[in-house]
């Protein structure tokens, strides 16, 4: 008996791109942690609990997507082994420069963003409205994470694009 309105065999394809996005987020967590620790200069005290920020809220979704994959009655991923081996994120060096490492940050979350992108897909072809509710909150939050770590890596006499619509 299922408590869910779609069949176990037509949410697979959805447990394998969460499990992608667990193992993604498990690497992403570890790399956090290591610029919390291993930040060092003028920017420490900013960086240091942004770092903090970040890792604390990828703990939060580690253990929720691991609850949807439950959820939808499979057991998720749980070796590191298998999360280095699908994560589409690579484990770095822990010593860098504070730019280095915001910048790295953002491109794992370019990559984060685009597995989500994956899981929503294959959620929209099962009509699986759970697993797209709890992504697309995701999405929302870490383009908003990545906006500013972007603003933080700028100058301040950087200028965003602008536009100004023309009235008739």
């Amino acid at each position: 008996m299922s408590y869910l309105n779609m069949k176990d065999e037509e949410l697979l394809t959805v447990v394998v791109e969460l499990n992608i996005l667990l193992a993604d987020y498990h690497i992403y967590y570890q790399k956090l942690r290591s610029n919390h620790w291993n930040i060092l200069g003028k920017n420490f005290f900013d960086l240091h609990v942004q770092f903090e920020e970040l890792y604390t809220d990828a703990r939060v979704k580690i253990d929720e997507i691991a609850e949807r994959i439950l959820t939808l009655r499979y057991h998720p991923m749980s070796k590191f082994s298998d999360y280095l081996r699908v994560s589409s994120i690579a484990e770095a060096a822990p010593i860098k420069s504070d730019m280095d490492m915001v910048t790295e940050t953002i491109n794992d979350h370019k990559l984060i963003l685009k597995q989500m992108g994956k899981v929503i897909e294959v959620a929209e072809g099962v009509n699986d409205e759970g697993t797209i509710d709890l992504i697309g909150a995701y999405i929302r939050e870490l383009e908003k994470a990545s906006w500013m770590l972007d603003a933080w890596s700028k100058n301040t006499s950087d200028a965003l694009k602008t536009r100004v619509a023309e009235v008739q």
